[in-house]
């Protein structure tokens, strides 16, 4: 292989799953189906698959969750699809749940039993470290099956290609919660924790991250204007006005009564301008309002 296929392959990444027997007594597993996609990393989009079933030396190991046990018996060995196997693995990013410790070691098995080199990977991404380390256990438990149903992807099929599928549909919801987090960390943050959500960033990670936030992202301002209060007039403006204009009201109870010396102006008003003015500090919604109210009453009002 040339040096350009070779870099080639070492910036894609191959999702794979294997299905296998349970193990033996003495500890010994059969690989019972592999399968894999090739994924585009600039796009995450599918770009070709692979799928066999494999047929186990032992073929009444083969678990009844197989509706198609007789299958087996006709199903190519290990050795007929190792090259093909090979050739998928080999040189590529491996990506898959739980691969570190389960699936990675029953490939190498694989390959030891006939006595061939197995396939090296130029990375490996195992979505279950990731996940465990960035979403935490917001989902519940992190197995695959779990994680699907709380994206409403659909049930887990325990079969190899299906499930290579839908690891890569999981990381992709789970990447995109994590960037929405990242770009409103504050609000998403308080979100998250009102739904009962348990996440690794919804302590040392968001305070860290509000630490580092600009003054500007600290509160979300409102798109509206706040209505400023009335303001009461205070009680020695009424009581100065109303000894100034000697008590006489109208009907609608304002003074009436001689101009002021300085300007012609009712005496209250002038009593009212001569005391000092009383500053008020409209109080705004923006610093006691986070924007998670406005999302939690936002979507009162679209169910």
């Amino acid at each position: 292989m040339n040096n350009s296929s070779n870099s080639k392959r070492m910036g894609e990444i191959v999702f794979f799953d294997v299905e296998t027997t349970a193990p033996s007594p003495a500890g010994r597993w059969w690989l019972l189906e592999f399968g894999a996609i090739l994924v585009c990393p600039r796009k995450l989009v599918e770009v070709g698959s692979y799928e066999t079933l494999i047929r186990p030396g032992d073929t009444s190991a083969v678990s009844r969750r197989f509706t198609d046990v007789e299958a087996f018996a006709s199903a190519p060995t290990f050795q007929d699809v190792a090259d093909k196997i090979f050739d998928i693995l080999d040189g590529r990013v491996w990506a898959g749940h739980n691969i570190q410790r389960f699936d990675c070691p029953r490939i190498r098995e694989a390959f030891a039993d006939i006595g061939r080199a197995a396939p090296e990977p130029a990375g490996v991404i195992d979505s279950l470290n990731v996940l465990a380390a960035e979403f935490g256990r917001r989902a519940g438990d992190l197995k695959m099956a779990t994680l699907a149903s709380y994206f409403g992807i659909g049930k887990q099929k325990h079969r190899s290609l299906d499930d290579a599928r839908m690891n890569l549909e999981v990381l992709k919801h789970c990447a995109t919660v994590l960037l929405l987090e990242s770009t409103l960390p504050h609000a998403i943050q308080l979100t998250a924790g009102r739904d009962g959500a348990v996440t690794r960033r919804s302590s040392s990670t968001a305070a860290a991250a509000g630490a580092h936030r600009p003054a500007a992202m600290a509160q979300t301002k409102l798109p509206f204007t706040p209505v400023k209060a009335a303001v009461p007039a205070p009680a020695a403006t009424t009581a100065a006005a109303r000894k100034s204009s000697g008590g006489k009201r109208d009907s609608l109870g304002k003074p009436v009564g001689r101009a002021s010396a300085a300007g012609n102006k009712p005496v209250a008003e002038a009593a009212a301008a001569a005391l000092p003015k009383v500053t008020t500090r409209a109080t705004t919604a923006t610093a006691a309002t986070p924007f998670h109210m406005i999302l939690r009453h936002s979507r009162a009002i679209l169910r």
